[in-house]
């Protein structure tokens, strides 16, 4: 009777497990990050809009000398 070894088997099916599990990751964080980005850039010009309304409407520059 023979036994087998099929350790290292185990271990790169266990790596390219990984790998995939870690590329997926990286895909979802990357898309995240760009769509949390451009929701951010998105809300400080909404908010800058807004601001110079403000400054418009109420005379001021929104600098003091």
């Amino acid at each position: 009777m023979q036994c087998r070894n099929d350790r290292g088997a185990s271990a790169v099916e266990y790596g390219l497990l990984i790998a995939g599990i870690a590329a997926v990751v990286a895909i979802v964080v990357v898309g995240l990050g760009q769509a949390v980005g451009h929701r951010l850039s998105d809300n400080c010009d909404e908010i800058g809009g807004h601001i110079q309304t403000a400054l418009a409407q109420s005379g001021s520059t929104g600098c003091t000398p």
